[in-house]
């Protein structure tokens, strides 16, 4: 059931359908609420077309409904399990964040709830932003990151934000392991060093690589000519709990907003046995250095 104020803002989309406006890369926008301080019943039409990016509205009125159609086709089956992970800004104010699907609005983020990831299925519809009424909208600005990020994919099952809170401790299979190895954002083998305070959720590890099979965004540091490993922090759901110190792991996981998470992490030389009798079989989805 939708509110009266509600129905207003629906109805006002259907009247403002020839106000869209395109960011200039399709990935990110940055508007200002300014341009049509006259007309504070407008809403605005925003799309974005990529795997990710940001939004910044600065001095927020009115509403923008942003259209998330990330260029993939509806029948390669991408599209399945695809879900949008949002991130405020710690700055971000001014501005209550809806789902919007078919004339129903859901609250996905107040404007005081600015610490923690929000996701939501693509297909549950786009995002409904509207500011909140203010005297004084010299200091107010919303902004957030948001990411496509797949619930199908090896280790997804070890993201918080996904499952709010329901996170599966379970070991991959051997499929998902091969294919994490190969797939996943980062890989590679090495040891938990020490847990360090985090959420409620979460907590970083320090972890000390000796391979690093691929990574992304320069995750891991090189320890340099003496060292000879890499070192970083990765993040693990408070409920699957490591044990610093000990045996080596293959570690493989996803980045999600510039920050690692932990995927698949079988002990290491349970994933070499895997490996290479997949490789003597024919079946290893790629080709790395194991040794």
């Amino acid at each position: 059931m939708l509110r009266p104020w509600a129905v207003q803002w629906i109805t006002a989309v259907l009247v403002c359908r020839a106000v869209a406006q395109y960011s200039s890369d399709q990935c990110s926008w940055r508007g200002s609420g300014l341009s049509h301080e006259s007309h504070r019943r407008d809403v605005e039409q925003v799309y974005l077309r990529c795997s990710q990016g940001s939004l910044e509205w600065l001095y927020p009125t009115g509403a923008i409904i942003v259209n998330l159609r990330p260029n993939i086709e509806p029948s390669s089956g991408h599209m399945s399990g695809l879900h949008v992970c949002i991130k405020p800004h710690p700055y971000s104010q001014g501005s209550h964040v809806y789902l919007e699907h078919a004339g129903d609005l859901r609250l996905l983020l107040a404007d005081e709830d600015q610490a923690a990831v929000h996701c939501f299925s693509l297909a549950e519809g786009a995002l409904f932003v509207e500011a909140i009424p203010q005297t004084d909208i010299s200091r107010r600005i919303t902004a957030f990151q948001y990411e496509l990020v797949s619930s199908q994919g090896p280790g997804a099952h070890m993201y918080p934000s996904l499952h709010h809170g329901s996170v599966a401790c379970k070991p991959c299979s051997d499929e998902e392991i091969l294919m994490a190895v190969c797939t996943s954002d980062f890989a590679g083998s090495g040891v938990f060093r020490s847990v360090a305070s985090g959420t409620n959720e979460h907590s970083p590890v320090v972890v000390t690589l000796s391979r690093l099979f691929r990574q992304k965004s320069g995750l891991f540091a090189w320890g340099g000519a003496r060292g000879r490993s890499w070192s970083g922090r990765v993040n693990v759901p408070k409920q699957c709990g490591v044990h610093p110190g000990g045996d080596e792991y293959l570690l493989t996981g996803s980045v999600h907003f510039s920050e690692a998470w932990l995927g698949c992490a079988p002990r290491y030389k349970d994933f070499l046995e895997l490996y290479i009798s997949a490789q003597k079989a024919g079946t290893n989805p790629c080709q790395i250095d194991v040794n």
